[in-house]
């Protein structure tokens, strides 16, 4: 009743049909070397963007964000581990002991992260509008912008706490700066 189907492929055919393999560059006519030769500069699209050479805000703003909060989370890990382990009891299980663990880990990583990509939220708004306010890009720039960030991290536990973490950050940071800048002038890269 249903007659058989034709195919392309069928081997009982005597007259090979010839057959090409697809090339998506074939009408490009551009030799394949060219395709690939990227520019090694950035592109810009405005002039003035290529005058500058610093991360926009949004740029500084997701840069620090994630790079504390990582840090937070590795070092908060860390740090979870180590009293995870510590909390061993002699008759734990394996299954019990493992669970502590990554119980342990998970939180206070969790908690060293939150409070990490705080500090960096805050420091890339302080740097930014530090910037913007004085219209220069400077290391003095930095240094404001870690003085405020330990103010403002610290401000609801009173006027003097505020005041000290905000020595502390604007310290921190210009040792960073410092050193950044030593590394540059000594260290060939």
């Amino acid at each position: 009743m249903s007659q058989p189907m034709s195919s392309d492929h069928d081997h009982n055919n005597s007259d090979p049909v010839p057959t090409r393999l697809y090339n998506p560059y074939q009408d490009l006519q551009v030799p394949i070397q060219n395709l690939y030769q990227l520019p090694t500069s950035p592109e810009f699209l405005f002039v003035e963007e290529a005058r500058r050479q610093r991360r926009s805000w949004g740029e500084n703003l997701t840069f620090y964000t994630g790079c504390t909060y990582l840090a937070g989370a590795v070092a908060g890990g860390s740090v979870g581990l180590v009293s995870g382990v510590r909390s061993f009891e002699s008759g734990d299980t394996t299954k019990l002991r493992i669970n502590r663990v990554l119980n342990s880990s998970g939180h206070t990583g969790r908690v060293w992260a939150n409070r990490l990509g705080v500090i960096g939220l805050l420091y890339a708004g302080m740097e930014s509008g530090v910037q913007a306010l004085r219209d220069t890009d400077d290391v003095w720039n930095s240094v404001a912008a870690g003085l405020g960030t330990g103010a403002v991290y610290r401000a609801a536990r009173g006027v003097r706490s505020a005041a000290v973490a905000g020595a502390v950050g604007g310290v921190l940071v210009g040792v960073a700066v410092a050193a950044k800048q030593g590394l540059k002038r000594y260290v060939p890269i």
